[in-house]
């Protein structure tokens, strides 16, 4: 028997009419296939776009959705800008919270309505728990597959932890080349955003970058990972 159809969606970063547009689409899909499915949100669902909150209450409502559904499985991602989120809602009036506001926050406050001096006060306490409960990564360790939202780390793979699942651009993760001659990486493919390329995603022997900009004009990308089958991608513009 197959094992499940993986849907990976790149960074939305506040595009939540790109993200309804492509869980439509990745819906549509699972019917047609016929079989069971993860649908993996890769983090970064805040900042910089015009819905940060619309995002959260979209994924929440499909987790919701699909709950009773043994056919479908959400798992959602910490990503990084969630996380300078939570440490500046939980540390009034200190620099994270002047950091997260200059790196897209001010863009998620108004989402809820709320301005610098009183957006803890809008953000609902469940928006916040569903924040604090995102795991930093999933692995499928029967089909050597890894999902993060920035990378990991070679060396020390699967010892590596949060920071760097969160926030790595090192070259040492890019360039397979790099790679140690370790077990733990053989035939190891990471499936991560973070990093926004071009349009396209980008797609390597050891990790697929589903990250093309959605709140640079770009597309939200999902990548399909259909066992056996090369790389599909479904993207809303």
């Amino acid at each position: 028997m197959p094992g499940p159809i993986y849907f990976a969606i790149g960074d939305v970063h506040g595009e939540a009419n790109k993200l309804r547009q492509l869980h439509a689409a990745i819906l549509d899909r699972i019917a047609f296939e016929g079989v069971s499915a993860k649908i993996i949100h890769l983090g970064d669902y805040v900042d910089r776009g015009p819905d940060s909150r619309g995002v959260i209450d979209q994924i929440m409502a499909l987790e919701q959705r699909c709950e009773g559904d043994p056919a479908i499985e959400i798992i959602s991602l910490m990503g990084n800008h969630e996380q300078m989120m939570l440490d500046a809602y939980d540390s009034a009036g200190t620099a994270d919270g002047g950091m997260w506001w200059a790196q897209g926050g001010a863009e998620t406050a108004h989402s809820y309505g709320a301005r610098e001096a009183n957006w803890r006060d809008a953000v609902p306490k469940e928006h916040v728990s569903w924040m604090r409960r995102l795991p930093g990564i999933l692995r499928d360790e029967q089909r050597k597959l890894v999902f993060v939202h920035a990378g990991i780390e070679p060396a020390t793979f699967p010892q590596d932890d949060q920071r760097i699942w969160l926030w790595t651009r090192a070259e040492r993760f890019f360039q397979q080349w790099q790679w140690p001659e370790r077990d733990e990486l053989k035939g190891l493919m990471v499936v991560h955003g973070h990093t926004p390329r071009s349009f396209d995603p980008e797609v390597y022997p050891h990790r697929i970058n589903v990250d093309t900009g959605a709140v640079f004009g770009g597309p939200l990308t999902a990548v399909m990972l259909k066992e056996g089958k090369r790389p599909e991608f479904l993207r809303a513009d």
